[in-house]
């Protein structure tokens, strides 16, 4: 199977790494072979030449759409450029994992999320690798096996300190007019989300907490230009499951001391609980009421090893530890075996409608935010 990559950038530099790792994986069903990358700064397509598949190296993606080679193409542009370059791809016929936040704002997604309806034949997901990790996905499914009971609260989140220099220059991501007015939430926030709209807790209300905390930063000739995103956003929302409402809370944020990549996932409930962060990647941590002969029944946290092994199993000893660039060959490994029917019931990507869901429970947030209330996405 044949990928373009649209965007040389960081992320684009971490799939066509992880591709190179197919080997790692046990009897997947498919060989992804990177074989052309487009981006419009030439100098970005001078790493791919030591890529010996890679064969076209072009700064105008409508080529790779009309190359008939070509099956699967991963997106990573700017947010402000989604909607045009999805629509495109998937008009073309040809399969897209897509950056987050899926388009800039709601109405970008709907676009999206609307030429995947006329295009059944493309196959359509959106990234998100953090919860691909082994001990996310250990606590995954300790909360589908009901060992939770009822469900007390929730919480998953995502943390950087990326901007806690104020003195950082601006880019993009510091920019409405290119991020979206959801700032934060749009570039990190579907981690946030993927796990608990998985697990079926989409939220019936969000109470929002924003903070713009540098509003200014320096330009490129140095004078200081309004940095005008959302660099925190805490959400308060209430959510369900079955009859059952509990409080979710999800946390991201570009301005976190002490942290530098850090995801985690947590829930409590009634008859145990479970926790995982990426801070300690080999470690989940299991509640439980235990029975102490001679004492009764007592509380304890309990840590366990979650070692190497998550939604597809790979050469690597069950023993090791995980780390990114890990999660990011499991996101593509469940992508294209779920695009050829063969995931079954192991975790995939965002599937397009979580991603359209995301944007209205930021817009949720961003009213929340404008009018000190509660308000239902």
């Amino acid at each position: 199977m044949n990928v373009a990559i649209v965007g040389g950038g960081l992320m684009g530099r971490e799939i066509a790494a992880a591709i190179q790792r197919w080997p790692a994986l046990i009897d997947h069903p498919v060989r992804p072979r990177l074989t052309a990358v487009c981006d419009i700064n030439p100098a970005a397509l001078e790493w791919f030449r030591d890529i010996d598949t890679v064969t076209g190296l072009v700064t105008d993606y409508r080529g790779l759409l009309a190359d008939d080679s070509i099956d699967v193409v991963y997106v990573a542009v700017r947010h402000d450029l989604h909607e045009q370059l999805y629509v495109d791809v998937i008009n073309s016929g040809k399969s897209l994992l897509a950056e987050k936040p899926f388009g800039i704002d709601g109405s970008a997604a709907d676009a999206i999320l609307a030429a995947s309806a006329e295009h059944p034949e493309s196959f359509v997901r959106c990234s998100s690798e953090m919860p691909f990790y082994p001990g996310a996905q250990w606590a995954i499914d300790y909360v589908k096996s009901g060992a939770l009971g009822t469900i007390i609260e929730a919480r998953c989140g995502f943390l950087h300190s990326s901007d806690i220099d104020p003195a950082k220059p601006i880019n993009w991501k510091r920019q409405v007019e290119y991020c979206g007015e959801a700032g934060v939430m749009n570039d990190l926030g579907m981690h946030t989300w993927h796990v608990p709209l998985r697990l079926g807790w989409a939220p019936t209300s969000v109470s929002a907490v924003l903070q713009n905390i540098v509003p200014e930063r320096p330009g490129p000739d140095g004078t200081s230009v309004p940095c005008d995103t959302w660099d925190n956003a805490v959400l308060q929302c209430w959510s369900r499951e079955g009859d059952h409402v509990f409080p979710l809370t999800t946390e991201t944020k570009r301005i976190a001391p002490g942290e530098k990549n850090t995801w985690f996932f947590e829930a409590i409930g009634v008859e145990g609980g479970v926790r995982f962060s990426t801070k300690s990647p080999k470690e989940v941590e299991v509640f439980s009421r235990i029975s102490v002969p001679g004492i009764g029944t007592e509380q304890a946290w309990q840590r366990l090893d979650a070692g190497s092994q998550s939604v597809w199993p790979t050469v690597t000893g069950g023993i090791f530890e995980t780390g990114f660039s890990d999660a990011i060959l499991q996101m593509w490994a469940a992508f294209l075996a779920e695009r050829e029917g063969v995931l079954g019931d192991r975790f995939g990507c965002v599937t397009p409608d979580e991603a359209a869901l995301t944007h209205r429970i930021f817009d949720a947030a961003l009213r929340s935010q404008a009018t000190g209330a509660s308000v239902t996405p």
